[in-house]
């Protein structure tokens, strides 16, 4: 009985410390910092202003800022895209930008389709154009959530179609995937 006992409580202390390790490993890969994503024109949980979403919406669509920090050093490239998962637009994309180098840190406001830097490429969105597409839902479906995800990854290409869906998006990439940062912000009417 005591034998059991004191297995049970070295099991506990080994899933502790394997779960101390994991954590200590992701820091050290991330050079002592979580990655995050992060934009000088809005917080997590605000409502993106106005001129970052669609002219149909009262907007100009022009590309926010966005930051990252904290690429763990084992990454070859990075994968960045904005989308709406309400139940109305079903994981819509607005934004998909593949192969971004994991040293630059930031896009610039407006740089969609002026300023991504090679060998980065915009896909289409799912409203079918190259490039940024800001929120436009639906009047009265409510406050859309508008998540920007940031995914470090292990190879420097990713190859997607020219139009790719969110599931499609997370399928080619899952194999390939180190760690991810997420900015989420709101917009309704």
């Amino acid at each position: 009985m005591k034998r059991k006992s004191n297995l049970k409580i070295l099991g506990k202390i080994f899933f502790f410390l394997y779960c101390v390790l994991i954590l200590f490993y992701e820091e050290t890969l991330a050079g002592g910092m979580k990655m995050r994503l992060s934009s000088p024109a809005f917080k997590e949980g605000d409502t993106i202003p106005l001129k970052y979403v669609m002219p149909a919406a009262g907007g100009q669509n022009i590309s926010p800022p966005l930051k990252w920090e904290g690429v763990p050093s084992t990454a070859k490239s990075l994968l960045l895209i904005c989308y709406d998962p309400h139940p109305v637009a079903k994981n819509w994309v607005h934004w998909l930008v593949i192969n971004l180098s994991p040293q630059d840190g930031e896009l610039q406001e407006g740089a969609s389709t002026k300023k991504i830097p090679p060998p980065a490429k915009e896909l289409k969105n799912s409203y079918g154009f190259v490039g940024y597409g800001g929120p436009q839902p639906p009047p009265g479906t409510g406050k859309h959530p508008y998540i920007f995800e940031l995914y470090a990854l292990s190879t420097e290409r990713i190859n997607l179609p020219d139009k790719p869906k969110y599931e499609e998006v997370l399928s080619v990439i899952k194999p390939n995937l180190i760690a991810s940062a997420k900015l989420t912000v709101y917009f309704g009417r």
